[in-house]
């Protein structure tokens, strides 16, 4: 079932769902997780998203590679599927890690720059690494890509 998918690209969280559907957060979770649901519940479901009630009942949703929306994306998105073949969609948490370390590390080498100037060259291009990890977040939020992992 895509419910998850389907309330991420939306930006809804489980709560904002619940509210908007009637039914209750647990509800919610149990049938995220992969538990059957009542045809009552569906139907709120797909109500409150406005999708028909057999598109909740597919299965995970997966960019067909032969098609528009693909070729749609940017190169640099392209390339991130690639890199991440093990996940059916990059995770956009993995994204603001890498950025936020970056940034970290960037603002470390400029300092160190100060008296070497080769620190201060690898900081710079660490700082443009943490731009380019915003971008990609950006885009990602643009075209609703990211994978999240179900929370342990």
């Amino acid at each position: 079932m895509i419910l998850k998918e389907l309330r991420i690209s939306r930006h809804i969280s489980q709560e904002q769902l619940a509210q908007m559907s009637g039914l209750n957060v647990r509800t919610i979770q149990r049938i995220e997780s992969g538990h059957n649901a009542s045809v009552e519940s569906l139907k709120c479901l797909a109500a409150a998203l406005d999708v028909d009630v057999t598109t909740l009942n597919q299965e995970r949703f997966m960019i067909d590679k032969s098609t528009n929306e693909w070729q749609k994306l940017p190169l640099f998105l392209k390339i991130w599927f690639w890199l991440n073949f093990l996940q059916v969609r990059p995770a956009r948490n993995t994204a603001k890690r890498a950025e936020i370390i970056s940034h970290i590390a960037g603002f470390i080498f400029c300092s160190v720059g100060l008296v070497n100037e080769a620190a201060l060259a690898g900081g710079l291009i660490m700082l443009a690494l943490a731009y380019f990890y915003s971008l990609l977040k950006w885009q990602g939020d643009k075209y609703g890509i990211w994978y999240e992992p179900d929370a342990a």
